[in-house]
């Protein structure tokens, strides 16, 4: 009884210490980096070698610190084939070219703490880093020197600008080399689209053309018709104007007349509007009496 009373204890013991070692040690390798964080927040950092921590604790995770690669513009399978991404690898040249240019990308992690916690895919947003620069460089060169002779400048513009890129982010990777892997005209189905494109383009630009060719033709028909139009009412406004001033300085002049001799302004008056209205009117003398009427015009 005795016996079973300690073998109980002592079992829990063995078992307790047992989980303690499994769980608190942890052996970090050459190459490689261990980040230990307690209730969610960053204890240290511990490079190669035998170490411990609070079991059930704290947590471990390993980070690879090894040089890795990747084919942009490319796959590779698992029996070692290359296949072509052209949603990666076609680019568009300074002279509005297509161009398929691969590259392959060395990388690795510099600093863990970033490259765990700072993002959720931090490959995938190199990749995508890696792509802006490309298309950003391979953009300010014509298509003939991005196939022959421009290789080696396009491949240090774009692995300068990665790198700061990569500085300015802190997702926890850094460049360790980049290489231009070959470059080539685009495939055959590229070069129609692209020639599609390019028509349309042309297209757009003959629309364009015609309507301002047509802009610059009517807009002078139509200043000119408006500037006749002005002239026009100006010719009418400074002839109804001297018209006016006109009547107005002679009914001023025939007032004055009239307050100086009214009788003789009256009858001067009545003889004029009598020689107004005489040469369309037909005078007939009568004396009253006679049957017999002599118009004036027959003498």
């Amino acid at each position: 009884m005795r016996q079973n009373k300690f073998l109980v204890p002592i079992i829990i013991v063995i078992a307790l210490i047992a989980a303690t070692g499994f769980d608190g040690f942890y052996t970090v390798g050459e190459q490689e980096q261990a980040v230990i964080t307690m209730f969610g927040n960053i204890v240290r950092t511990d490079t190669a070698g035998l170490y411990f921590k609070l079991p059930f604790i704290q947590r471990v995770r390993i980070v690879d610190m090894t040089t890795h690669g990747t084919g942009i513009g490319y796959e590779t399978d698992k029996s070692g084939r290359n296949t072509a991404r052209e949603d990666e690898s076609v680019m568009i040249t300074s002279d509005f070219n297509f161009v398929n240019i691969d590259f392959y990308l060395e990388y690795k992690v510099s600093d863990p703490v970033a490259y765990l916690y700072n993002s959720d895919n931090p490959e995938a947003i190199l990749k995508n880093m890696l792509l802006a620069c490309i298309r950003s460089t391979v953009a300010d060169y014509p298509v003939d020197e991005v196939i022959t002779t421009a290789k080696n400048e396009i491949q240090t513009a774009v692995r300068g600008k990665l790198t700061d890129m990569l500085a300015q982010s802190s997702i926890g990777l850094q460049c360790v080399n980049l290489t231009v892997q070959d470059a080539e005209p685009p495939t055959e189905k590229i070069i129609q689209a692209f020639k599609e494109v390019e028509t349309a383009r042309q297209a757009r630009e003959t629309v364009i053309n015609a309507a301002k060719k047509y802009q610059s033709e009517q807009i002078p028909a139509a200043e000119a018709r408006a500037d006749q139009v002005i002239q026009k009412a100006e010719a009418v406004k400074s002839a109804r104007i001297a018209e006016a001033k006109g009547q107005a300085a002679r009914f001023s002049s025939m007032y004055d007349e009239y307050k100086a001799y009214p009788l003789i302004t009256k009858q001067r008056l009545f003889w004029e509007a009598l020689e107004e209205v005489l040469p369309n009117a037909k005078v007939i003398i009568t004396d009253g009496a006679s049957q017999k009427l002599l118009p004036v015009d027959k003498f």
